[in-house]
């Protein structure tokens, strides 16, 4: 399994899924069309399938143009209207690619129906904007307790599973959780190396589970209460 990161908008990532052996690829939330296809063309690339995690346009808004190129399957989230959708996802239900096969992992609190593709043996998880480095998707339709299972569901995962958000967020991210454990060495540590890479223009993403019990606030949250506490902080603290 091949997975691209192709930026859109200031901060989006829009990522590209190919599978060397069957060939075939697909698109994970592209709110644009315009430049996943670009990228896929240049790599000789044609996406067959798209994955949507939730409805919001900065993921969505590619859809139709996607399906009209290539006659892309669309799925997403059944609890959400999703546009030109062929496929409506829920909790155990399975995407493919080639031989890689994702379950649906059902994730709520940044929007109500929102999902998560989990490819246990590829060690690959498709979060979209429940799980950030180091943060966590602001509660636009859900309750601090969904979003706290739903963050303690993908930390159960195992360590090294790889964890391919949809944003760039992580300095910002980073900067607050510094301030949510001034005596976390861990996240001093990965501020510095994240600040690092930014300077330098480079992507800081996927991150790790491992990673994101180390040095996640939220994902370290002991209870839905200090989970709470911790997203209203983030939701006025300067970035």
């Amino acid at each position: 399994m091949e997975i691209v990161a192709v930026p859109a908008f200031t901060d989006n990532y829009i990522w590209l899924v190919h599978d060397r052996e069957s060939g075939e690829t697909a698109v994970v939330d592209p709110g644009d069309a315009a430049p996943v296809l670009a990228e896929a063309s240049r790599r000789g690339w044609t996406i067959g399938q798209v994955w949507n995690t939730h409805w919001h346009p900065d993921h969505t808004g590619g859809n139709v143009a996607i399906k009209q190129a290539n006659g892309a399957r669309v799925s997403g989230p059944a609890a959400e209207n999703i546009p030109a959708s062929d496929v409506a996802l829920k909790e155990g239900d399975e995407v493919r690619l080639g031989r890689h096969v994702g379950r649906v992992m059902e994730v709520p609190g940044h929007t109500s129906g929102h999902i998560a593709l989990v490819f246990d043996e590829d060690g690959v998880a498709f979060v979209g904007d429940t799980l950030f480095a180091m943060g966590c998707g602001r509660l636009f339709e859900g309750s601090p307790e969904q979003m706290y299972r739903s963050l303690q569901r993908l930390a159960a995962l195992p360590g090294d599973t790889r964890l391919y958000c949809a944003h760039e967020y992580t300095l910002a991210n980073a900067r607050f959780a510094a301030h949510a454990e001034p005596e976390n060495r861990a996240i001093a540590d990965r501020l510095a190396e994240v600040a690092a890479l930014r300077d330098a223009g480079q992507i800081t993403l996927p991150t790790t589970v491992a990673q994101e019990r180390e040095t996640n606030p939220f994902v370290r949250s002991t209870n839905v209460e200090e989970f709470a506490r911790r997203r209203a902080a983030k939701d006025s603290f300067g970035s």
